[in-house]
């Protein structure tokens, strides 16, 4: 499993702002969960019989070293006791750090982290807005307007 930040918030909303900010911040919605009674997400799509035993199965896929055993059983309470919990998954130091900082400014009751040292490559949010390839390769170039010139400066084309 790759790295897992999960901070649990006492209401919904708390919950549904934060995942709302690290969404506006950057990070893509695939890498950003919520888990609640009345919201359950992924945690939903479990095959157990009950939002217990779903949060339970979900939160164990998550959090499955032996001495994380004990997590998804406390976190299916939690969130069947009205609490709400935000999942991210950063790739990075970066994104774990910004996520980190996103996550404690809403002050949750608990974070549980996860990996957090076993990064991937890619990159998802960052400090300035804006499109990089907009940056990089669309504004007006005094050498040339071609992409695939900037692309492969080395080789020739026609035009």
């Amino acid at each position: 499993m790759s790295a897992v930040i999960l901070a649990v918030f006492e209401d919904y909303e708390a919950a549904e702002l934060v995942r709302v900010t690290l969404v506006r911040d950057g990070f893509p919605t695939d890498r950003v969960e919520l888990t609640a009674s009345r919201d359950m997400g992924r945690a939903g799509l479990q095959p157990a019989d009950s939002a217990h035993g779903k949060c339970v199965q979900y939160f164990s896929t998550l959090l499955a070293r032996e001495d994380e055993r004990h997590y998804p059983e406390m976190l299916a309470q939690r969130v069947g006791s009205g609490a709400a919990t935000v999942t991210v998954h950063p790739r990075g130091a970066l994104e774990t750090a910004r996520a980190t900082e996103i996550l404690q400014q809403a002050q949750p009751a608990d974070v549980v982290e996860h990996e957090l040292a076993n990064h991937g490559w890619e990159r998802a949010s960052a400090k300035h807005g804006g499109y990089w390839i907009q940056h990089v390769w669309l504004e007006p170039s005094p050498d040339t307007d071609c992409i695939y010139c900037r692309l492969f400066p080395d080789r020739s084309h026609s035009h």
